[in-house]
């Protein structure tokens, strides 16, 4: 949509969008320290839980999905190790490779933290769905 196209209800809507996002992450912030985790430590967590098709991840694919260098990925995995909330085995097609994975722990943790994140995203929801259609409808 060209520049000059934008109307005051467009920005509104955005500001509003933007707003709820901004409340979601400062949640998912404080319900992960209250979990005893950092914020990056529980999205390390989830990247793992949640990578499409398996149950692991590899450190370049867990430092692509946090937007990491490799080797903050890397300290971070070592964090989540020393915490005995992952583990860390060399891949079977691939000796070079290190496939991480959640431990019993991590998977008690993210499971705790994905529920209240779902019952936060339906308080949310229809708020955010309505400024989603009216979006689309202008």
């Amino acid at each position: 949509m060209p520049r000059n196209r934008l109307t005051k209800s467009h920005y509104e809507l955005l500001a509003e969008f933007r707003h709820a996002l901004r409340r979601f992450q400062r949640f998912s912030q404080e319900a992960a320290r209250s979990a005893g985790l950092t914020p990056q430590q529980h999205q390390a967590l989830l990247a793992i839980k949640g990578w499409p098709g398996r149950d692991y991840v590899s450190v370049g694919e867990l430092a692509g999905r946090l937007q990491l260098k490799h080797h903050s990925a890397v300290g971070l995995v070592d964090r989540l190790v020393r915490r005995r909330l992952v583990r860390r085995s060399p891949s079977g097609a691939d000796r070079r490779r290190v496939e991480v994975s959640l431990s019993a722990l991590g998977e008690d943790k993210i499971a705790q933290l994905s529920a209240a994140h779902i019952r936060e995203l339906r308080q949310l929801g229809p708020g955010i769905k309505s400024l989603l259609e009216s979006v689309a409808a202008r």
